[in-house]
């Protein structure tokens, strides 16, 4: 079938491409490149450079007709929701259903879609959150993205157009930005391995363990989105570990698979952060027959060596002074 990809060049996008393509698919990649690599783009997918609220879209996908609408453009910091709640709608609500609009125009059959789990059930007291349990988003990101899953619900019952929401926890892993306020694993490791110490934000007060999250690899969550591309028609399941990790833990981790002795820097809680995320993966297992199979230790391990190799190629590649 044919795949088209919207934020394609990024961190998950790209690894999802390259799965659909291992597995004989055709593939279609759509990403503005404002936060995607053009190094992660497989060689064997049709690129456009474009943004997901741009009206040419729809002319894409007339001319690509794709069977499936793979959509992870979006914005993803949770502190920069809360500093720009416009542009935060603008990108994730309103370039969603400009991608919906053109799936419908061109006959598309499905759409799988990249939503949270992390930011969608707030604050998470007791036993890990469920699809069922309450949602409280307290970031404008969290909103945005409850938003288009209505919107998913309203193009099926209007137009017929089949979806899966998968509410990731916090994902981690290869090619992972180490710029910007997201992506922990990402940015710890690139700061350990060129010997500075990273920030570790607070959860409630400087010098503490900062917030726990559930830390889920990326190559689960490829799994998760082509098991979706034939099951869990319209509904939505949490993309998890149910396990709850401190963010001086996490540091911890990947300290040890790098080797670095010296302690983070300690800096004060970020607006909209919350402070525990742990979620369910149980509706998944039963459901799409997913369960996370890489532990927190495996995936750092393979993390900090993807960023330690990169690192050596850029030593290799610069030029001598």
């Amino acid at each position: 079938m044919k795949i088209l990809v919207t934020g394609g060049a990024g961190f998950i996008g790209s690894h999802i491409a390259d799965a659909c393509i291992a597995a004989g698919h055709e593939v279609v990649v759509l990403d503005d490149l404002s936060r995607g690599d053009r190094r992660n783009l497989p060689p064997k997918a049709r690129f456009y450079e474009i943004d997901a609220c741009d009206p040419k879209v729809r002319d894409i996908f007339l001319s690509e007709r794709p069977d499936i609408l793979n959509h992870h453009a979006a914005q993803i910091s949770v502190s920069d929701s809360v500093r720009d709640p416009m542009r935060d709608a603008q990108i994730n609500v309103l370039g969603t259903i400009n991608l919906l609009e053109a799936a419908v125009a061109a006959g598309t059959r499905k759409v799988i879609f990249a939503s949270t789990g992390g930011a969608m059930y707030g604050e998470i007291e007791g036993a890990p959150a469920g699809e069922d349990s309450p949602r409280l988003p307290i970031s404008p990101y969290a909103v945005s993205k409850i938003s288009a899953e209505f919107y998913l619900g309203y193009y099926r019952r209007q137009h017929g157009l089949r979806y899966t929401a998968l509410r990731y926890a916090n994902v981690y892993g290869p090619r992972q930005s180490p710029h910007g306020e997201a992506g922990a694993v990402a940015i710890f490791s690139t700061a350990a391995l060129s010997g500075k110490a990273p920030r570790l934000f607070a959860a409630r007060q400087v010098g503490d363990s900062g917030g726990i999250r559930d830390y889920v690899y990326v190559g689960d969550v490829v799994r998760a989105n082509t098991t979706a591309l034939e099951r869990g028609d319209d509904d939505v399941f949490n993309i998890a570990t149910a396990a709850g990790t401190a963010t001086a833990d996490l540091y911890r981790q990947v300290a040890t698979a790098v080797e670095f002795k010296d302690p983070p820097e300690f800096a004060p809680p970020r607006p909209g952060d919350l402070l525990r995320s742990v979620i369910s993966y149980q509706k998944a297992e039963r459901v799409l027959g997913w369960r996370p199979e890489t532990s927190l230790q495996e995936g750092v391990r393979k993390t900090v060596e993807y960023f330690r190799e990169t690192a050596n190629v850029k030593r290799e590649t610069s030029p001598t002074p």
